[in-house]
């Protein structure tokens, strides 16, 4: 199975070409660049050097977030618009999954029994998933304060538990306070990836987790950062 997969719910934009779990070709670019400017010229680049064409894919996967309001909106309308003119299937993976994901690299791996994706939302806030290690969600993906999720996390203190993402970096002394014998990744697997939202989308597929264009939509977890500020949030 020949899969698009793209993600452009950080900073960072990143498109990977993947037959089943093997991977093709994945580029990222990270500059001042918007995503809108990005995106697509790497997805030309991409089929020009494997001189294929969109109607060549069996699977469209796309990074539904959370992460930034724009970025999603950009790459969900993309595969959206790919869908409808290519009718190949679609999988939208979130971004806390795909970080989930990412461990199956670290070597901290076997010795884990619980994934807990964590992604900064600045102010203490971070985006959270927790996982088990077949990938199986175990809560609700959330947006809360860091110590709201180290309470929720108590209730697996009796299992090893790996962290992934930048949230878990920045809070990495409070959660070993908390759980000390906590695991982290390694330093290369904390960010977010096309691949592994590909690896993710298509073990999806396999599950019967695709629908169409109508079946993709961003999830964004938490009001935007405009919204926030005329509420008073943080």
């Amino acid at each position: 199975m020949k899969i698009l997969s793209i993600d452009t719910s950080s900073k960072i934009c990143s498109v990977a070409v993947l037959e089943d779990n093997n991977v093709i070709i994945e580029k990222n670019i990270d500059d001042s660049l918007t995503h809108s400017q990005k995106l697509m010229p790497i997805i030309d680049n991409i089929l020009n050097e494997l001189n294929i064409n969109l109607t060549d894919f069996d699977l469209f996967t796309c990074c539904v977030g959370p992460g930034s309001f724009t970025g999603v909106r950009i790459g969900v309308s993309t595969v959206k618009a790919f869908c409808d003119v290519t009718n190949v299937p679609v999988t939208s993976v979130s971004s806390l999954e795909s970080l989930a994901y990412n461990t199956l690299g670290s070597n901290s791996r076997s010795t884990s029994t619980i994934v807990c994706s964590l992604i900064d939302a600045k102010n203490d806030n971070v985006y959270c998933g927790i996982f088990n290690n077949e990938f199986i969600q175990l809560e609700d993906l959330c947006a809360k304060n860091i110590n709201e999720i180290l309470n929720l996390l108590n209730k697996y203190s009796s299992s090893t538990i790996l962290f992934v993402g930048d949230g878990a970096v920045y809070h990495k002394d409070l959660i070993l306070e908390k759980f000390p014998n906590s695991l982290f990744v390694e330093d290369e697997l904390n960010k977010q990836t096309s691949v592994s939202i590909g690896i993710a989308g298509f073990n999806k597929y396999n599950k019967g987790f695709y629908g169409n264009s109508n079946s993709l939509s961003p999830l964004y977890l938490r009001k935007s950062q405009a919204e926030r500020a005329l509420e008073g949030e943080n």
